[in-house]
């Protein structure tokens, strides 16, 4: 009884009181002192998720700055009458070199500059494909040095840093190889951006908060994709003033901003660093205006092992890919993740070859991530991530089909349009997009939750290499939608479709707590699956 009203009077489960020579010690798990000490939620969790979410605005900005340097000119015109008609609209293919001239100046684009169109419109992937290659490759080694050695923030720093670099460096491309190259650094470089920020926030709050915080992140995406015409709009004459401009965002958020974030806690104390876990878990709560940690108070590290023999501790390294459960649970995720990075890159890159004003269309794809972020905040509030996930999915896939529909009587051509265009079809493949994004914003919150601390970063990182890669298929696709937008349209919805229906064999993590290792979670969730033996049962139809 006396023990029953000590848990109570501290809000949490799980204590452990350790004996030792200076006394007996209170031995909690991060998550029992967020909850009992810190506050799920206080002001300087928010303020830590705003300020460390805020560099998700240079993700979206080397992820889509394509859509804008990349695109094909809306329209050209004949340089006098004696060589060629006043065509707009029709093809240039087969008129004289020379002859003609693009509306917007030959530096408008690096289609334009480079003359990326008839037989040479298939390199104009290229620079996009290999963006998403890059990140590929960088995800992985980002991901396995934020989970050991260098940590979240110093990964998201080295990231904004080498960003600006590549940014600036693109600038000067001097040809299409070397801006392929370019673009494929940044790739490289932004991608320990998203998995490191998603990481960093969600580790600092309490379980009930843990969708929100990843969400809010996002909102932040979602910043960055809308700016992007506002930025992109005064430079529609010369794309190498773009890359210049967005080079000085992230070296500015590495040098002034992100010296103030805090470490994660969680990666401090699996790296054996408890006192500092300890020291960040303080400095939260004195923010959030709570004093009340116990002197004998510390942290329960389930990354040490005891040896039987020897009686020591050791920090034992474990492996994803040789745990079973774990390897199952990854592959699953990276499918879907790969169908679902196809689907939200692509239909972001296809607007070109939608019947609108492509900075309008922009503009309007971008706003509708907003009420995504926010429905997604809401919904993961109280319902479950594999419901979600799937009718999101759902959701963009019969959205994009239906594109087919409102694209028949209109022309392919977008020489026409000024600022207004085929509505329905926009209308349509809006709500796809939004549907697309609130899946990919609820994948990566889902795959924080199904792994543990010693493999989290790495896991996250996984999924979005799975991402990249079918973001990197996107671009081809999007230039075959240049001759046949009908098969794009149909492509995206099959493959979304297929990924909303591969979340019936992943596991459902409402409202479950984060475990620091693979053993620690493998033995909770057995423990879980027992006591839960009949309801499971039902659930998985066993």
């Amino acid at each position: 009884m006396e023990q029953d009203q000590s848990e109570e009077s501290h809000g949490r489960r799980g204590t452990t009181l350790v004996e030792s020579e200076e006394g007996t010690k209170l031995e909690l798990t991060v998550d029992e002192v967020v909850e009992a000490y810190v506050g799920s939620l206080g002001l300087s969790q928010i303020l830590h998720v705003l300020v460390v979410s805020f560099a998700w605005i240079f993700d979206a900005h080397s992820t889509l700055v394509t859509i804008f340097s990349d695109a094909q000119p809306p329209s050209w015109r004949c340089k006098n009458g004696v060589y060629c008609t006043d065509g707009r609209g029709g093809s240039v293919c087969g008129l004289v070199p020379g002859s003609w001239e693009w509306v917007g100046g030959d530096r408008s684009s690096t289609v334009a500059e480079w003359g990326l169109i008839c037989d040479r419109k298939f390199l104009a992937a290229v620079p996009a494909s290999v963006n998403f290659l890059g990140s590929l490759l960088g995800s992985a080694i980002f991901g396995h040095l934020a989970d050991t050695w260098l940590g979240r923030k110093r990964a998201v720093m080295i990231s904004c840093i080498l960003t600006s670099i590549t940014f600036f460096a693109t600038s000067y491309s001097p040809n299409l190889y070397a801006y392929a190259f370019f673009r494929f650094s940044t790739g490289f470089a932004r991608s320990g951006i998203g998995i490191s920020c998603i990481v960093l926030a969600t580790e600092s709050v309490g379980r009930k908060w843990r969708g929100q915080a990843g969400q809010y992140s996002f909102f932040f995406y979602t910043i960055g994709f809308l700016s992007l015409p506002l930025l992109a709009y005064p430079t529609r004459t010369n794309w190498r003033n773009l890359y210049k401009f967005l080079s000085i965002l992230p070296l500015a958020y590495a040098i002034i901003i992100l010296p103030w974030v805090s470490e994660s806690p969680r990666w401090l104390l699996i790296r054996g660093r408890s006192k500092d876990a300890l020291k960040v878990l303080k400095y939260f709560a004195k923010i959030n205006g709570k004093d009340e940690f116990p002197q004998n108070l510390t942290l329960a590290n389930p990354s040490e092992l005891k040896d039987e023999e020897s009686g020591t501790i050791s920090n034992k390294r474990e492996n994803l890919w040789t745990t079973k459960w774990a390897a199952k649970r990854m592959v699953l995720v990276m499918i879907a993740g790969f169908g679902v990075g196809f689907v939200y890159y692509g239909v972001q890159l296809n607007m070109e070859n939608l019947n609108f004003n492509l900075y309008v269309s922009v503009a309007i794809n971008a706003v509708m991530e907003i009420p995504a972020v926010f429905a997604g905040s809401f919904l993961l509030g109280f319902s479950k991530r594999r419901l979600l996930f799937s009718v999101s999915s759902y959701v963009a896939g019969v959205s994009c089909i239906l594109c087919l529909i409102f694209s028949k009587g209109y022309s392919n051509s977008k020489a026409h349009v000024k600022f207004g265009g085929n509505w329905g079809q926009l209308i349509v493949e809006a709500v796809g997009f939004m549907g697309s994004s609130l899946a990919y914003d609820i994948l990566y919150i889902y795959c924080v939750e199904l792994f543990p601390t010693n493999v989290r970063n790495f896991a996250v990182s996984m999924l979005r290499q799975t991402a990249m890669l079918g973001g990197s298929v996107a671009p081809l696709l999007v230039v075959v939608g240049r001759l046949s937008p009908s098969l794009s349209f149909i492509v995206f919805g099959v493959l979304s479709i297929a990924s909303g229906v591969l979340s019936i064999w992943i596991p459902e993590t409402r409202n479950a707590p984060l475990y620091e290792t693979l053993k620690q979670q493998e033995e909770m969730e057995a423990l879980n699956h027992v006591s839960n033996g009949h309801s499971r049962c039902l659930e998985f139809g066993k």
